[in-house]
């Protein structure tokens, strides 16, 4: 992963923003997205929504690198990038944006469209910011350890919260099965600490990274 953390708006909240210059009506919709099929749904939900609008300008960004964006018949550069950058700039990802065009009747300019579409981006994201919708997902590890004595328990479960882990299972049958995530990067104290305590005995199995709220 070449990122660490990104932040998200959260599952099912969508953000609105509204901006007007010289009776042009700008407004801003953000939602969260996991997929292009997802965004494009989105887009096309938006854009039945607001069917008589001059414009519906799309945007999106997802985790693995992806992204998009759309003039949607403004002039290049002028719709599409902004919000892009808007969405770069405050660390998102996994998410869409489409602003929506009513024309006023007056011409804005090229500089005009750009300051217009990224304030609208800017007051929806601030609408998710006042929402407490926006979501830090990080890069996380997950150690599995399969055969844990009872005895060794507690002595690892302390383990790993000195180390910034948190148990995500513990099933308790002959033995005890512990799953214990880390922000990734920091499960490796954690191992060295377990390899030590075990003597050798103790197996942990190092799941590949993910991001997952932490």
């Amino acid at each position: 992963m070449s990122r660490l953390s990104y932040k998200t708006l959260a599952s099912g909240f969508e953000a609105t923003g509204i901006y007007e210059d010289r009776r042009s009506r700008f407004i801003a919709q953000l939602t969260h997205i996991v997929s292009e099929d997802e965004a494009n749904d989105y887009i096309a939900g938006v854009r039945a929504r607001y069917h008589d609008a001059r414009h519906n300008v799309p945007a999106w960004i997802l985790s693995d690198g992806r992204e998009r964006c759309s003039d949607d018949g403004e002039p290049s550069r002028t719709a599409g990038m902004p919000i892009l950058e808007v969405l770069h700039g405050a660390g998102l990802a996994d998410v869409c944006c489409v602003v929506t065009r009513y024309f006023g009747g007056t011409l804005l300019g090229p500089g005009g469209l750009v300051r217009a579409y990224t304030a609208a981006t800017q007051i929806a994201l601030t609408d998710a910011e006042k929402n407490n919708s926006l979501v830090e997902m990080r890069s996380v590890t997950r150690v599995t350890l399969t055969t844990v004595p009872y005895a060794l328990y507690e002595r690892i479960r302390h383990l790993a919260s000195d180390a910034g882990g948190k148990v995500a299972r513990a099933d308790f049958e002959a033995e005890v099965f512990l799953a214990i995530d880390f922000k990734s990067g920091e499960e490796k104290p954690f191992i060295d600490a377990l390899r030590e305590l075990g003597s050798g005995n103790l197996l942990p199995m190092v799941q590949s990274p993910r991001f997952d709220a932490f």
